[in-house]
């Protein structure tokens, strides 16, 4: 089923203007792999001296791109970038191996370079072996479109159940000079933070070693796809990578990183970020995006167990579809978490009203303004756990039947 085939997310933000990145050139084209209207591949290319940073999805069946890439990052340098949408190479044993062989081969004749300097990526159907010969044969005519200015095209044709295309940029300085970094992502169901939950592609003209490219890009992801969920199951494509062309002027950053990249950091934290929320809002059926804050619990990792458990629960995320201020299946959420939590100090609040606290109904909870606040588009529950300092925050999307109807006709 691809993306627009489905109706459009209420939650859907814009694709921004997407400037170019210097050194990096992007373009999508048809292989017709499984979608035979639409842009179904997703290449860039990089120059000489480009590094790549990438962390992977937890889920112990990976797909083959995964595997290629797990083997071609310490590497630490990337000339091109293939991704694939319709099929996600995913349990397609020997053949699936021999793809991603026969395709890192392909991209790197046409970019002149070393095969373990090309990236893949696939999503889509699980356990349908790739048609190779169709996308070794689409490789030469898109490489030959890439320009610096395609990422509008490059971020649609990643998608698959998506509803809009995603993107983020931000610029940032190192010494006195400006840098880019741009991003684009895939996701809208089988998204759980194991990783990265998704696809994402990052570009950035800025010069960094690959070991501090990848310690800010596992730290980013960790505050951004990892407090990101729909469903509670993990994609065996999960791959977030950020390469770096190195075409900027700057002071030079050192292998451990450091001060100097203190602003980079924080544009790439904010794009990733941003990506992040975005596939949040396309969650596959959506129609409520939702922010959980857990606080009080004894560690930050115990909050941020918490907060999952009730963002993963199916009790909580259908009462708020149906926009029922049900604080019980909350308060249920907290104690199968199996983290610390003490009931006769648990404090619960919708839309800035606390309607329990300390174990029970505070005195006079009217609960109109709160059945007002979850008939809006963005609900926001915090929950205190009243035994620490512990505090996390992560997002999720309502469940609705529109769920089922994505899912029980995907690979129709």
């Amino acid at each position: 089923m691809a993306g627009h085939d489905i109706p459009t997310s209420p939650l859907a933000l814009p694709l921004p203007e997407m400037p170019a990145v210097p050194g990096v050139r992007v373009a999508s084209g048809r292989a017709a792999i499984r979608y035979k209207d639409r842009d179904d591949v997703t290449v860039m290319a990089f120059p000489a001296g480009t590094t790549v940073a990438g962390v992977f999805t937890r889920n112990r069946c990976p797909g083959a791109p995964v595997d290629w890439c797990r083997s071609a990052l310490p590497g630490g340098k990337a000339r091109g970038l293939v991704v694939t949408a319709g099929n996600s190479n995913v349990f397609t044993g020997r053949a699936g191996r021999q793809t991603c062989e026969e395709t890192a081969k392909a991209a790197a004749a046409i970019l002149g370079c070393k095969p373990k300097e090309i990236f893949l990526a696939s999503t889509g159907v699980i356990g349908e072996k790739l048609p190779t010969e169709k996308l070794i044969a689409a490789l030469p005519r898109i490489f030959d479109m890439a320009a610096e200015r395609d990422w509008q095209g490059a971020a649609k044709a990643i998608m698959t159940t998506d509803t809009f295309p995603k993107g983020a940029i931000r610029k940032a300085r190192i010494g006195d000079a400006e840098v880019t970094i741009a991003g684009i992502a895939k996701g809208s169901g089988m998204i759980a933070p194991d990783m990265a939950t998704m696809l994402s592609f990052l570009a950035t003209d800025a010069k960094i070693p690959a070991g501090a490219l990848q310690a800010l890009l596992k730290k980013g992801v960790d505050r951004s796809f990892n407090c990101v969920t729909v469903d509670s199951d993990t994609s065996t494509s999960d791959t977030v990578m950020v390469f770096a062309t190195g075409t900027a002027k700057h002071p030079r950053v050192p292998a451990e990183g450091g001060a100097v990249l203190k602003d980079f950091a924080r544009a790439l934290n904010e794009v990733l970020m941003e990506l992040a929320l975005m596939v949040a809002r396309d969650g596959e059926g959506a129609q409520k995006l939702i922010q959980i804050n857990v606080t009080g619990a004894t560690t930050a990792r115990s909050a941020h167990r918490i907060a999952m458990s009730i963002a993963n629960s199916p009790l909580v995320k259908t009462a708020i579809a149906g926009e029922d201020a049900n604080w019980g299946r909350i308060v249920m959420a907290v104690g199968k978490a199996g983290e610390p939590a003490d009931r006769d100090k648990l404090s619960v609040n919708v839309g800035g009203v606390w309607m329990a606290r300390n174990g029970g109904v505070v005195d006079g909870y009217d609960e109109a303004p709160v059945v007002q606040h979850m008939k809006g588009r963005e609900v926001e529950i915090t929950v205190d756990i009243g035994l620490g300092k512990g505090k996390s925050t992560v997002w999720t999307c309502d469940l609705t039947h529109g769920y089922i109807d994505i899912n029980g006709s995907y690979r129709s």
